[in-house]
């Protein structure tokens, strides 16, 4: 792209700006777009990025670099979000939420130009003849789906090409999976009840394709045609078997469910497809960001619009978060769609189980995500590069403190090595002799024990000590190593900041009064941010473990809302402390006096040592 002119003239600029709907693009010194936009009043809202005193730092960030701004105005604000998705698939600007998924999605195709119609799998554009079911989340979803059909209802999958060449049948007929249609075996009549039973159970209609052929079994039965009668029983109990497995309860129609996972700059979206009551599968997706102030509501909103624009819609998408401008959104998926188009996030029951299914998996594949080696690795390049290291770090431990006001105070000592989490490596500390709620004199306990022990070469040496908080934490940390004349290991507080948002972090080192300057894009950061929460949840865990041991007492009477009572309840309906532990949070909550949000902190209060 051709460079731009060096400077925006932003005040002649918003003063001719219209204030209809449309988009904008904002562009740097070489003309590439860096922000594509929609608005319902363009002049408000492109003047919002110019008022400093409102825009983050971050934001301030991306306007510095602008140098144009191109504007397309539209009649509505429903035709500006249909712009604007397109623009973004196609440009991919760096500071919008990108879904790179360009792949288009396989369909099951049934011909209707021949007189013995194929059943088959489709990519691409529909331009044959038929009917298309899908799409299908992915080709094996669809090859499995083929695979079932054939045992079932032995329809063709051959192409018309073999098909008509044949002058004896294949082997799918020898093992049958096929009538031999090519050669004259069936008749129209019942190569056409396959074929519409297979259309049915496409259609989610297995319950009442099943009814159907109960029926034919007795029919024939009565006629003493035993042969066609065994038949249809056993396509009864192979299609009984497909339904149990893929089955939603309680769901009967096509739905969505979307979740989204964040960590910083890391984004995971989950889908999960219901067609006709049946689980089709799922998708993983990681748009991507450049920005982790993009909130999860925020990110859905993004994806919805460029992910669902171009591809069939279901009656309904579950989403974990509300999409911002949700009704907006509804209403344009629904125009494109040809039908109504709701967006639900409050869901109960069975609907509320799939959702919280579909965000477990979102964080798990997040996690993976996070733990992948080679990204680790290059986060540890970045490390280097960001701190002045003259290697690569091969070991990294960072300290935390939890502690309810003074009471039981943990530390929480994690490691890191070019390939993740060595959790083997963990230690935690019981902090005692020093005054309750002094975090500094924690810290300095926490690192004097363990560094001792390194000294005594019990454990390796990290190249990096990360503490979670600030200058005075930093100090102490360096006073215990200088007890224990250890000067060779880079000491660096990790401070929330300001805001105390994720991203906003400041890093400081001794001796050094003002904070490192880290790219906020830098995979250091994501690093960073990384072992300090790992941390934090392992002091955490730790401390209201040891808080309930010195209770002496379960460690349900340590979860706000859960009265005598109740937990006495729970521990009836459960057989004792050990079924409470094991249960879900839709178990729980079905325990009278139970809510949906104390079952989950009931849950969670188990399962919060589990996480990766």
């Amino acid at each position: 792209m051709s460079d731009v002119e060096q400077s925006l003239d932003v005040k002649s600029f918003l003063k001719n700006l219209t204030q209809r709907p449309g988009i904008y693009k904002m562009l740097d010194a070489k003309g590439e777009v860096l922000y594509v936009g929609k608005a319902k009043n363009l002049k408000n809202r492109v003047s919002s990025y110019f008022r400093t005193q409102s825009a983050s730092p971050k934001q301030q960030a991306m306007v510095a670099k602008i140098r144009a701004i191109d504007v397309m105005v539209t009649h509505t604000e429903g035709e500006a979000l249909l712009l604007e998705s397109q623009q973004i698939k196609r440009l991919k600007p760096r500071y919008n939420i990108c879904l790179r998924d360009d792949k288009s999605y396989p369909f099951i195709f049934i011909s209707t130009e021949h007189p013995y119609p194929q059943i088959t799998f489709h990519r691409g554009a529909k331009k044959r003849k038929g009917t298309y079911f899908g799409p299908y989340p992915s080709a094996g979803a669809v090859k499995e789906t083929l695979k079932l059909i054939q045992k079932i209802f032995p329809v063709r999958q051959c192409d018309d090409s073999y098909y008509n060449n044949r002058s004896r049948p294949c082997l799918q007929y020898q093992i049958e999976r096929c009538t031999a249609p090519c050669v004259g075996l069936v008749s129209k009549q019942d190569y056409q009840q396959d074929l519409e039973n297979s259309v049915m159970f496409l259609q989610g209609k297995g319950s009442q394709l099943i009814d159907q052929l109960v029926d034919k079994m007795e029919m024939t039965s009565k006629k003493l045609e035993f042969e066609q009668a065994a038949v249809f029983r056993d396509q009864i109990v192979r299609l009984r078997s497909v339904l149990e497995k893929h089955f939603v309860a309680g769901e009967k129609g096509d739905v969505d469910i979307v979740a989204c996972a964040k960590h910083a700059t890391i984004v995971c979206v989950q889908v999960y497809f219901i067609r006709g009551g049946q689980h089709f599968g799922s998708k993983v997706f990681f748009p991507s960001i450049n920005n982790d102030e993009y909130t999860q509501s925020a990110i859905l909103q993004a994806f919805l619009a460029q992910y669902y624009l171009e591809r069939q819609l279901p009656a309904e998408l579950i989403v974990s978060h509300p999409p911002d401008d949700c009704e907006l959104l509804a209403s344009v998926l629904s125009k494109e769609a040809g039908h109504k188009v709701i967006i639900s996030t409050n869901v109960r029951g069975e609907r509320l189980k799939w959702l919280q299914m579909a965000q477990t998996n979102a964080m798990s594949a997040l996690h993976s995500k996070l733990a992948d080696k080679k990204g680790i690795y290059e986060r540890f390049l970045s490390l280097q590069e960001e701190l002045g290291c003259a290697e690569v770090p091969k070991r990294l431990e960072c300290f935390d403190i939890s502690h309810t006001q003074g009471d039981q105070t943990v530390a929480s000592c994690v490691v890191f090595d070019r390939e993740g989490p060595v959790k083997s490596d963990y230690r935690r500390f019981n902090i005692n002799g020093i005054t309750p709620g002094d975090d500094y004199a924690a810290i300095n306990q926490a690192v004097f024990r363990r560094f001792r022990r390194i000294k005594n070469e019990e454990y390796p040496a990290p190249d990096i000590v990360f503490i979670d908080g600030g200058k005075g934490q930093l100090n102490e940390a360096n006073k215990a190593l200088e007890e224990l004349q250890l000067n060779n290991v880079m000491i660096v507080a990790v401070s929330k900041g300001p805001d105390r948002k994720a991203g906003m972090e400041q890093l400081f080192v001794v001796e050094q009064a003002q904070a490192i300057d880290v790219a906020s894009h830098a995979a250091a950061l994501l690093l960073i941010q990384h072992i300090r929460d790992e941390a934090h949840r392992f002091a955490v865990s730790g401390h209201r473990a040891r808080r309930a041991k010195s209770k002496k007492s379960s460690v349900l009477e340590g979860i706000s809302g859960l009265g005598p009572k109740r937990r006495q309840l729970l521990l009836k309906q459960f057989g004792g402390l050990q079924g409470v532990s094991r249960a879900g949070v839709e178990a729980l909550s079905s325990v009278e006096g139970i809510s949906q949000q104390l079952a989950q902190r009931i849950y969670d209060t188990f399962h919060l040592n589990d996480g990766n």
